[in-house]
């Protein structure tokens, strides 16, 4: 009870808090950017050479402005927006109409969760190994010149070192195609095919998230290793004999390893950022591309269905890590 009552119940309040505020806001920044899609929609069909009598404009205006979910007041569109979430049902995407929202993300969103779980995975997992042994390691002369590579890589942007990535492989070397728009449109299917296919084009984008990614995770990892190797325990297990195979593992990594199983779980919270300009410069056909037409076009709907599905993923990582938290940190199972 006590652990229900100090930990649980705690946290499941903020999930539940987080995700009201988050798709609040959502919901108010596109309304408040000046953009009217259904406005934009009934110019479009007029452009097009369509001629609408005002009666006309009138009825195809309260239809768009229902499948949209912007008719009646801001109060009642806020409603009717939680009742669409409730049932998964976002309506039809204004660029791509008439296709419903959830089928957009049934075709883009397998493609995002393999490129960025994979290479968060892989990035997270190799900076932390080869940082912790180059933290432990922090006077060799190896653990050096590792250190000044990525403190070069570091700071470069996303779409630079995408760039620089697609010209080596896929300009100069030829080894990989220049952009991932061939699979664009096609829904995942589990044969063995279909897999090398999807992994030949994801395999620049997955390298560049993993470089730049690794090497964040291999500074933080490295300067932990080296502040929890001076500790008193450390060197009290030294004195007394303790191989340091066991030390390295028992003592140093897995106490260094906390704060970063942590950050894990915030770094749910960027991982969209780098998605949209890494699928941009590869032409992935993933999240990050389809949220960045939604937004250039102004699709309420589809911006909704793509921002309540990263919030709910994100929130629900956070709250999953929080709950296995006690497992890694033997102190927090004991209060």
């Amino acid at each position: 009870m006590r652990y229900v009552r100090g930990y649980l119940l705690p946290r499941l309040l903020q999930y539940v808090w987080v995700i009201i505020f988050g798709v609040t806001i959502v919901f108010f920044i596109p309304r408040l950017a000046g953009q009217d899609p259904v406005l934009e929609k009934i110019a479009q069909i007029q452009e097009q050479g369509a001629y609408l009598d005002p009666t006309a404009v009138r009825s195809l205006t309260e239809t768009y402005k229902e499948l949209y979910g912007l008719k009646g007041t801001l109060f009642e569109q806020y409603v009717s927006m939680w009742q669409r979430i409730f049932t998964f049902n976002f309506g039809p995407s204004f660029f791509q109409y008439p296709t419903p929202v959830s089928e957009l993300l049934g075709t883009y969103l397998p493609w995002t969760i393999g490129l960025l779980l994979t290479s968060t995975l892989l990035a997270w997992i190799l900076g932390n190994v080869i940082g912790g042994i180059a933290g432990y390691f922090s006077q060799r002369r190896w653990s050096k010149s590792l250190d000044i590579m990525v403190m070069l890589i570091r700071p470069i942007p996303h779409y630079i070192f995408g760039v620089l990535i697609l010209i080596l492989f896929a300009y100069v070397w030829r080894l990989f195609p220049a952009g991932g728009g061939g699979m664009l449109g096609r829904r995942a299917v589990f044969n063995l095919s279909f897999i090398l296919n999807a992994l030949y084009y994801a395999f620049l984008p997955a390298l560049a998230l993993i470089i730049l990614g690794g090497a964040i995770w291999f500074q933080q990892m490295k300067l932990l290793v080296q502040n929890t190797k001076n500790e008193d325990f450390v060197q009290y297990a030294k004195a007394g004999g303790v191989k340091e195979q066991l030390i390295v593992s028992r003592y140093v990594f897995r106490n260094a390893m906390l704060p970063q199983i942590t950050q894990l779980a915030l770094l749910f919270g960027q991982i969209f950022s780098g998605a949209l300009i890494i699928e941009m410069v590869f032409s992935y056909p993933g999240i990050g591309l389809l949220l960045y037409m939604a937004v250039t076009r102004g699709d309420y709907n589809l911006i909704m269905g793509i921002t309540v599905l990263s919030i709910l993923t994100i929130t629900t990582a956070v709250l999953l890590l929080d709950l296995l938290y006690p497992l890694f940190d033997p102190r927090i199972r004991h209060r």
